[in-house]
């Protein structure tokens, strides 16, 4: 099915290295192809740095393969199979309208994923239409381009077209297809697929293949599956250390949705948070608040004992032996994760060295923030900048008092006021993704056919921490509503769980 010379050139350099794992991993298919394309957005300097051709992607030729229509030199697509809890209950799983269609080998030498989100139905749809609506989509390559410009890792955006064919939900939308790219699609799922239905070979075969790609340097370590989820589990303290840094809530943490790689995937439910609460929910079906914005960290533990679970037979031929090393590398996270928040937290305010009474002070200031509401973002902002006044928080006698307390902290080390704002303009973005303007963009998209309003929020949230006058009017909160912010979208060893205790 591939197209002639146009789409050579676009500068494809693919290889299959899931292709080559066990065949019961993944489902050979190719898209199912769509009435007429049309290209809305294309990530330029992402498409650079894979090594294609941008004038060749915004090309007839190349605009069929990013709806599916065509396969590029080198592509063998496939729908990946793989399992999860979701919301606490585990499901059989796998790609119910993604197709990977190959791994990208940049100019680097660097191995990406391309997947094609949208793309049709596969054998894991479950009664699904294998289809994505416009809004979704284009709402991915947002948050997703966001997180990135935040500097925290993630799956990212490559480009968006529509299909020219409706899908149906509530009412009927507008089809598109999202192109992703990610270090690959490695999730906590996929292994508990191949440990629940596979055999204890291609446990390993996965194992091995995961090392490979994403920790070389410890695949020669004497016991190297502990080491892997030893690595896994430091990159995820960081992840999600990073998300509650900047007030990200993910919405469905599923373990399906938690990546080996450490980076953020699958922008369904997603927000970030305006006023600071940790019981903030921005998903409409997460009514009891598992993945509320101070369940993170907590979830993230339990998602890793799920991953412990599944490498058990590969940890020690002994089963207690096995359990027990499981146990020590879980019981690593809760510190680590408060080490990495810890360290971030000091940045946002200032603070290069570490005193004991550091938590006390952070945790004081959060405390103020839910009480009167204070927005999180626009808290660090005005605290960076000296502006107190424009916070909630001013004029409150507790405030006076922590101020005081938190000069003088800053007075106690050897870097200057000048190095502790410029720690503080690094460390506190200017803006976010805020709600209300990702909707204002998305409707005038979907509706009005006004892509405008979408590539202008893109241009200020691409440079977050550049605190420039152009992205003034996106840090201005919404105005006050009365209905909240919505969006749409048992294991064996016990004993791992009793240890996954994050304050």
């Amino acid at each position: 099915m591939t197209k002639g010379k146009a789409i050579i050139e676009t500068g494809w350099n693919l290889d299959n290295s899931y292709a080559r794992l066990p065949k019961s991993f993944f489902t050979s298919l190719n898209p199912t192809p769509v009435r007429s394309p049309k290209l809305i957005i294309l990530n330029n300097p992402l498409a650079t740095s894979l090594g294609l051709n941008v004038q060749a992607l915004q090309s007839e030729g190349g605009i069929e393969v990013l709806a599916g229509n065509g396969i590029p030199e080198g592509a063998l697509p496939l729908a990946q199979a793989y399992a999860g809890h979701q919301f606490g209950h585990f499901n059989m799983l796998g790609d119910g309208r993604a197709l990977l269609i190959g791994e990208q080998i940049t100019p680097l030498g660097e191995r990406f994923d391309i997947q094609l989100k949208g793309s049709g139905r596969t054998p894991y749809s479950r009664g699904g239409d294998g289809r994505a609506a416009l809004g979704p989509m284009l709402r991915e390559y947002i948050i997703s381009e966001a997180m990135h410009a935040l500097g925290i890792p993630t799956t990212r955006s490559l480009a968006v077209v529509t299909t020219g064919e409706p899908v149906i939900r509530e009412t009927e939308l507008a089809g598109a297809i999202l192109t992703r790219v990610a270090a690959s699609h490695l999730r906590v799922g996929t292994f508990q697929y191949v440990a629940n239905w596979g055999t204890a070979r291609e446990l390993r075969v996965l194992a091995d293949y995961t090392l490979k790609r994403h920790f070389p340097d410890v695949e020669a370590d004497e016991r190297p599956y502990l080491s892997l989820l030893q690595e896994v589990i430091k990159r995820q303290a960081v992840l999600i250390a990073k998300w509650q840094l900047v007030g990200f809530i993910h919405g469905v943490m599923n373990t399906d949705n938690m990546t080996i790689s450490g980076e953020t995937i699958d922008y369904g439910p997603c927000a970030f948070m305006d006023g600071y609460d940790p019981a903030t929910v921005f998903s409409s079906i997460d009514i009891r608040g598992r993945y509320a914005y101070g369940n993170q960290p907590h979830i993230g533990g339990w998602n890793l004992a799920r991953f412990a679970e599944t490498l058990l037979p590969l940890l020690h031929e002994n089963q207690e032996e096995a359990v027990k090393l499981a146990q020590d590398a879980i019981s690593d996270f809760p510190e680590l994760y408060h080490r990495n928040w810890l360290a971030g937290m000091r940045a946002k305010l200032g603070i290069f060295n570490e005193e004991i009474q550091d938590g006390s002070l952070i945790e004081d200031l959060l405390g103020m923030m839910e009480k009167y509401r204070a927005d999180y973002t626009n808290t660090f902002r005005a605290l960076t900048f000296g502006i107190q006044e424009d916070t909630v928080l001013f004029g409150t006698p507790e405030f006076a008092q922590w101020h005081e307390l938190w000069q003088a902290r800053l007075g106690r080390q050897q870097e200057s006021k000048a190095s502790s704002h410029q720690l503080m303009r690094n460390s506190n973005p200017a803006l976010i993704p805020r709600n209300h303007r990702v909707e204002e963009a998305l409707e005038a998209a979907v509706k009005q056919g006004d892509y405008s309003v979408m590539e202008r929020l893109l241009d200020v949230l691409s440079s977050p921490y550049a605190h420039s006058p152009k992205q003034a009017d996106y840090s201005t909160l919404p105005a006050p509503s009365t209905c909240p912010y919505r969006t749409f979208a048992v294991p064996d060893i016990e004993t791992l769980d009793q240890l996954i205790d994050v304050k």
